[in-house]
């Protein structure tokens, strides 16, 4: 009885956190930490926590500033200045589309293997990723503007459990039986090599996630405050963070471990089609936990896949709008219009299929884009999260202490560093 209660009492303090493992645990596990795994073996692993280390400060401060002022961190934003705002919105402007367009074509690639949709286009795989991402952004359309999303998001729980059993369970499996791939594989991680040092930079731009996660966490943070009629206090906002944060670390070590194990060595790649890395994706767990195994994370994994779809679905107009609100208050009522929120549904939905459509992209090279995009652009979120967090309009008791603010200034040097690089390297 007591540890039912522990576990009860334990599960209750997780919130926001859970959707941050939801919409972080997408791209970046699923595609991208495999993919480094059979490329590199288990060399980018110390990439994994280094990037984690340098980000961390900067997501911390969406729970942490909404714990202490009881607002979203956009707030934040505003008392800054009106460009810290307008910043924000124009990146999202610029980068909503591809970015969606990126984990939805992820998300159908699921839903057109799973399914058996594969023939559908012939010899086009593209076409059907094209046409399975039109619905599945119907259907998000569907669910978003009817409210109905909350019965996925109230399934999160179970959904990053299962995942995460079944990942950790075939990385154990795969440990004791592994099938050889590992030990004849020759290639490594090379920091003097270009073109390695431009995969490490689509790695590790939604490593875990885009900064701007920390901006929906802190809405995310918000929106619960309301629902219960109170603020959550600092120490259960940084728990519930800190779950979710280091449990997707954990994931990302996971998945790599799973690519490293089965593909590294094996002279077969991954391909770029999205239903064809799918079948790749979920074989690998058919090898590690037997046939059993499938239908489980199959659904885990497309489950998982849906709702970071629909979660960037629903921030991107809310952000926008709440951003508008602040700049404009008298022209834009986000919470009492939601005619707002539909017109930038709409118009993220219009631009995605604009993409998908005309562009007609492979899903590695949407993924490689949406990436790089997210690793150039976190040194200036970043810094802008900084200085909310640190701003005099902030309850000193709430403040980050010294060492947090040396954390950040070694982290904004290190993001700036990199994304400098990286656009020397281009």
């Amino acid at each position: 009885m007591t540890r039912n209660r522990l576990f009860n009492g334990f599960l209750a303090k997780l919130g926001p956190g859970l959707l941050y493992a939801g919409a972080a645990v997408g791209v970046s596990h699923l595609v991208q930490s495999t993919q480094a795994g059979s490329m590199f073996g288990f060399d980018l692993v110390i990439a994994i926590v280094i990037i984690h280390l340098i980000k961390y400060p900067f997501f911390e401060f969406g729970p942490r500033y909404t714990a202490a002022t009881g607002k979203n961190i956009l707030h934040g934003y505003y008392k800054l200045g009106a460009w810290a705002v307008w910043i924000y919105l124009l990146m999202i402007l610029s980068t909503m589309f591809i970015i969606q367009a990126a984990v939805t074509v992820v998300t159908a690639g699921l839903f057109t293997h799973i399914f058996g949709f594969e023939e559908l286009g012939g010899h086009e795989p593209q076409v059907v990723d094209m046409m399975i991402s039109g619905l599945i952004l119907l259907i998000g359309l569907t669910l978003l503007a009817s409210g109905r999303y909350t019965v996925l998001d109230k399934l999160m729980k179970i959904i990053i459990l299962i995942l995460s059993v079944t990942t950790v369970a075939a990385v154990a499996v795969l440990m004791f039986d592994n099938p050889g791939h590992y030990a004849s594989g020759t290639l490594h991680f090379d920091i003097t090599d270009a073109v390695h040092l431009l995969f490490l930079a689509t790695f590790l731009g939604w490593m875990p996630a885009p900064v701007e996660l920390s901006i929906w966490h802190s809405i995310w943070s918000e929106s619960k405050n309301e629902t219960e009629g109170r603020t959550a206090g600092l120490k259960d906002a940084l728990f519930d963070f800190r779950v979710g944060f280091i449990g997707t670390a954990f994931l990302a070590i996971c998945f790599l471990a799973i690519g490293a194990l089965v593909m590294y060595g094996s002279g077969v790649e991954f391909k770029p089609g999205g239903a064809a890395f799918a079948e790749q994706l979920l074989d690998m767990y058919r090898q590690a936990l037997g046939d059993w195994a499938y239908p489980i994370v199959a659904i885990a994994a497309l489950t998982t896949m849906l709702s970071t779809t629909l979660v960037l679905l629903d921030a991107f107009p809310r952000t926008i709008g709440m951003s508008l609100e602040l700049l404009a208050p008298q022209q834009f009522q986000h919470r009492k219009n939601k005619s707002i929120y539909i017109f930038w549904l709409l118009i993220t939905i219009a631009g995605t299929l604009l993409l998908l459509f005309f562009l007609t992209p492979s899903m590695r090279e949407m993924v490689k884009v949406a990436t790089v995009i997210a690793f150039v652009a976190a040194p200036v979120l970043a810094a802008l999260n900084t200085l909310a967090m640190f701003d005099k309009s902030v309850p000193e008791l709430y403040r980050p202490g010294k060492i947090m603010l040396i954390w950040c200034i070694l982290g904004l040097v290190a993001l700036a560093g990199c994304s400098i690089g990286y656009l020397i390297l281009m």
